[in-house]
């Protein structure tokens, strides 16, 4: 039996952007695929939000730098609701090293986060693919950065990844269309756990106050700013498709 609701799956859904997506989908009507990979309590945090916008959620802990984790993800969601419409390929992994350490990081942490941030929403992509073009307007969105358009971010190797993945976007969306729109949301540094934790709480306040003082919108994007740039993709627009928009308050002008 097929589904009278859309369905959609999010990727790293657990926390921070992902799980404000997970939400602000279930809102607009979605069955939504809470996914996970260590975040148990958080998930299950994340789907009893999704449940209470009166949908229906499944929580799914899958590492998406894995194919039979993503192909099973994929096959869960048909299982349980006969189709998949929109794609949010939101998670991700980096390593925190200044760009001038060339020594900070290895061949295998550029293994690693490649495996996560560019190789993972391709495998994705491909799982979902066939039902994807069966939906009457199938979305995919891959949760990039600015990182990969203007060279800035936690490290050189997750520069390179989401540089990879804007890339990826443009290359999808010539071949899905015109059944399935392909674009990429790149924010600029978002007031998550994930950030804090990995710069520590005295670099995430300094870094958080120099950008405060240069940016034109002067604010930290929240996980809700990252959401809503993600409907507009899904539902507000049909015609876009390839694209990248930056959500940073003008950080990429003035750095």
């Amino acid at each position: 039996m097929v589904s009278s609701n859309k369905v959609a799956i999010v990727t790293g859904s657990a926390t921070g952007a992902g799980a404000a997506i997970a939400i602000a989908l279930a809102k607009k009507g979605y069955n939504v695929v809470v996914n996970y990979t260590k975040s148990e309590d958080d998930a299950k945090a994340t789907l009893s939000e999704v449940e209470k916008c009166g949908v229906e959620g499944l929580l799914f802990q899958g590492d998406v730098s894995k194919d039979e984790d993503c192909r099973a993800m994929a096959a869960a969601a048909v299982q349980k609701w006969g189709r998949i419409d929109a794609l949010i390929n939101n998670a991700g992994r980096t390593k925190f090293v200044a760009h001038q350490d060339l020594d900070g990081l290895d061949v295998q942490d550029f293994h690693d986060i490649y495996a996560v941030n560019t190789i993972g929403p391709f495998q994705m992509t491909r799982a979902c693919e066939p039902y994807l073009r069966k939906s009457d307007a199938g979305r995919v969105v891959m949760i990039s950065s600015v990182a990969g358009t203007h060279g800035h971010g936690s490290s050189i190797a997750y520069v390179a990844s989401k540089g990879a993945l804007n890339s990826m976007t443009k290359a999808l969306a010539r071949i899905m269309g015109p059944q399935v729109t392909v674009n990429a949301v790149c924010p600029g540094m978002i007031e998550t756990r994930w950030l804090r934790e990995g710069w520590g709480d005295q670099d995430y306040e300094r870094n958080k106050a120099g950008l405060l003082k240069t940016v034109p919108m002067a604010k930290v994007a929240q996980p809700e700013d990252v959401a809503d740039a993600v409907l507009w993709f899904v539902e507000g627009t049909a015609l876009v498709t390839g694209e990248t928009v930056i959500i940073d308050g003008g950080m990429h002008l003035v750095r």
